[in-house]
């Protein structure tokens, strides 16, 4: 069920049971439609929700982030291996994020994509490393798959939704906030942004920070636990839905002193089109957006010509 919020109390990003195991939630079931209207109405309020999931054991979560710490504590020279020609899909760090760190898996869900990138860190291997996150990758892959037909059925458009998942591709962004020094207290570990991508699922180590900003300008914090996860939609889902869903601004800040914050993001990006349903195009909801491609969305992203990203959305926007 999800717990939404009255006026009288203060903000929180709404919690939903995705996997309820009572045969009364199964899809199709009156408990499963009811489902689908809260995570869509958590998508259209806040962008974003916070998924109760047991899939994930908390002996696996442990294994994952005790193998993050191994990898960020590798040296740089092997560390920079980690390429891509997709943006944002390979190590990254940049000196103006001095506090984070990140790399990308590509294809995670599938064991050669782990496997990969285990040898190019680990030449003589690491088998703890690639087979939890690897099963990680397929657990969290699950949840996405779940709140998109979720998503689909609530608009009336499933129909659509086996071709879309059929085109997802997967990356996970393992990410490293070190501590800040005290000439860096007044640094975001992240700055301001909406994700790119289709759908993410963000999870920590329980150190927070993750904020999310809501539609009146308010920022909210996201309370860190080992028994949920954050699913944010990004602005391909923004436009898909013909705006009816928030990609909401998000950004991590430093709260915890003394504490390094590891935190695992799992995008999904469309490979087909992203192109409105008729369905969801009607005299009230006129098209917003010419069809495009996701992964041109991410390139032009990642150009430090900003008026060039200004300029694709504003072609993207009908009417432009």
């Amino acid at each position: 069920m999800a717990h939404l919020q009255s006026a009288a109390m203060p903000m929180k990003v709404p919690v939903i049971d995705i996997f309820d195991e009572s045969s009364n939630s199964k899809p199709g079931s009156d408990a499963w439609m009811s489902k689908c209207k809260d995570v869509r109405a958590a998508f259209e309020q806040y962008g974003c929700f916070l998924a109760t999931c047991d899939k994930v054991s908390l002996q696996l979560q442990d294994d994952v982030f005790l193998s993050l710490q191994q990898l960020f504590h590798l040296p740089t020279q092997i560390k920079v291996q980690n390429t891509s020609e997709k943006p944002y899909f390979g190590y990254f760090k940049h000196p103006c994020i001095p506090l984070s760190e990140s790399m990308g898996i590509d294809n995670p869900t599938i064991l050669q994509g782990a496997q990969g990138f285990t040898s190019l860190m680990w030449p003589n291997g690491n088998k703890t490393f690639c087979e939890s996150i690897h099963a990680y990758s397929k657990l969290v892959s699950e949840l996405d798959r779940m709140v998109k037909r979720m998503v689909f059925e609530s608009y009336g458009v499933g129909k659509y939704y086996d071709s879309h998942i059929e085109s997802t591709e997967y990356l996970l962004r393992m990410l490293n906030y070190r501590v800040p020094r005290e000439d860096e207290r007044e640094i975001d570990a992240c700055p301001d942004h909406t994700d790119k991508s289709f759908m993410t699922i963000l999870h920590d180590n329980e150190v927070a920070g993750l904020q999310i900003k809501t539609k009146d300008g308010d920022w909210i914090g996201v309370e860190p636990s080992g028994s949920t996860f954050l699913v944010m939609a990004g602005d391909a889902l923004l436009a898909w839905s013909n705006g009816r869903i928030h990609s909401p601004i998000h950004r991590v800040i430093t709260t915890e002193a003394g504490k390094e914050r590891y935190s695992l993001a799992f995008f999904s990006f469309s490979g087909e089109t992203i192109r409105t349903p008729k369905e969801l195009v009607d005299e009230a909801h006129p098209q917003l957006f010419k069809p495009f491609q996701n992964m041109d969305l991410l390139r032009l992203y990642s150009l430090d010509d900003v008026q060039k990203y200004v300029d694709f959305i504003s072609q993207a926007k009908c009417g432009a």
